[in-house]
């Protein structure tokens, strides 16, 4: 699930913000504040520049965790050694929980990277292909489905809207209603783009289009989705803190952080200019500190294939580097994958399921993904050696300049770090 805050690249691009006013009636470096300095938990191994870019991460960190991003882990697997890992937070957080790297996370639209994968699994075994409709697979299911094919479902060129849009659905989201949505309804409430759009026509971020490709899998293959991430993705890698979320819980036992958005007043005046929303409209969950609602508690069970894993960043990067290795598709399907179309607003193009992104210091590949206290970008680089992760519990919070520009360095420079490059001083923000 993609819930994109305006002025970030990977937090609908405004989406909420509009519908809201619409219709709602790793040598491990440890920096987290349990083992804050940095030196005494690096090992021998670690070199002095290695501890250097630790310290440099873990204060351009704690500086976006205390400008408004609450809480950032970050972790850097440059693919020799040990990884790079990182967590920060802001001092009132702690309350709530002691964020550590290894915390379980929703990673949100990272999903659909996940659920092109066992789309394109179909594909090399000829039980899907790329140029079937979505009217074959799901008959008078997806709207304009006749004219709607796999591959424009997978790199979002269907022409359909965003169910996260519409008033029958934003209390979901925020929380304030606690039904259950299946696929089927979801897409029952999709409209169509705003203005209309031929399918095929333009990239047009949908999470409808992954609502779709999931009941094309459970079609196609007899098995549930979760069944499917199990078996082919998450099992065969190791993916133990990995799963499909059908409820607001996490693992039992495990350590998950908590996710926070702007209360009901912030949230009106981070929106100011860009909607109208009404007095009282905001997020559902206890009360915290500074203006804040702690949204850990929202179901966020009618994501599915569009957004509902929970991971960790270590077990998402497996996935991503293992994927873009080409460990886990046949090089065909993953040509066809790595094939984009434009997406400036993505910060480059988007393939099947796949971002590519121009950083400052090179082309990356991934995915990133927001959902109401949650927000992550993770990437690797073009051969799947080296990846990158940085997640963050909130979403709306960084929509602020000030904390948008904090954010923003810390993830160009994560990025730069992991490619084994400096960031370019010129488009260092302040």
């Amino acid at each position: 699930m993609s819930v994109r805050t305006p002025s970030r690249r990977r937090a609908l691009h405004g989406a909420l913000a509009v519908a809201l006013a619409a219709g709602l009636g790793g040598a491990l470096v440890s920096c987290s504040e349990a083992d804050a300095d940095t030196k005494t938990h690096a090992s021998a191994e670690v070199s002095a520049e290695r501890q250097s870019a630790g310290e440099r991460l873990a204060a351009l960190a704690q500086r976006a965790a205390d400008t408004g991003s609450l809480g950032v882990v970050v972790r850097i697997d440059k693919g020799t050694g040990k990884p790079l890992e990182i967590a920060r937070q802001t001092a009132w957080t702690r309350k709530d929980h002691h964020l550590a790297a290894g915390d379980q996370f929703r990673v949100a639209s990272n999903t659909k990277t996940m659920t092109a994968t066992l789309i394109l699994k179909e594909v090399a075994r000829h039980k899907v292909s790329l140029d079937d409709s979505a009217e074959k697979w799901l008959p008078g299911v997806v709207p304009g489905g006749k004219d709607i094919t796999v591959r424009m479902l997978l790199n979002h060129t269907s022409g359909l809207g965003d169910y996260l849009l519409t008033p029958e659905f934003l209390p979901s989201l925020t929380g304030q209603d606690k039904r259950t949505w299946t696929p089927e309804q979801l897409l029952a409430v999709t409209p169509p783009q705003d203005p209309p759009t031929a399918p095929g026509e333009k990239y047009s971020y949908s999470n409808a289009n992954y609502a779709a490709l999931g009941l094309i899998l459970e079609k196609a293959t007899g098995q549930s989705l979760a069944e499917l991430i199990e078996e082919k993705i998450t099992k065969p890698l190791g993916m133990q803190d990995s799963f499909l979320s059908t409820d607001a819980g996490f693992t039992a036992g495990k350590p998950h952080a908590s996710g926070y958005e702007p209360d009901s007043d912030r949230l009106r005046k981070l929106l100011a200019g860009v909607a109208d929303l009404p007095k009282g409209v905001g997020f559902d969950g206890p009360a915290r500190s500074g203006g804040n609602i702690d949204t850990t508690g929202i179901n966020p069970s009618w994501a599915g294939a569009a957004g509902g894993m929970v991971s960790t960043a270590k077990d998402w990067q497996t996935f991503q580097k293992a994927l873009i290795a080409g460990k886990l598709l046949p090089k065909a399907q993953m040509k066809q994958m790595r094939d984009t179309v434009s997406a400036p607003e993505e910060g480059g193009g988007y393939g099947l399921g796949l971002m590519k992104v121009n950083s400052p210091c090179g082309t990356v590949w991934g995915h990133t993904g927001g959902h109401p206290g949650y927000s992550s970008e993770i990437y690797t680089d073009k051969k799947g050696h080296r990846s990158v992760a940085v997640l963050t519990t909130t979403n709306f919070n960084i929509k602020e300049p000030k904390a948008a520009a904090a954010n923003k360095k810390l993830v160009d420079t994560a990025i730069c770090d992991m490619l084994g490059k400096p960031l370019p001083s010129k488009t260092s923000a302040e």
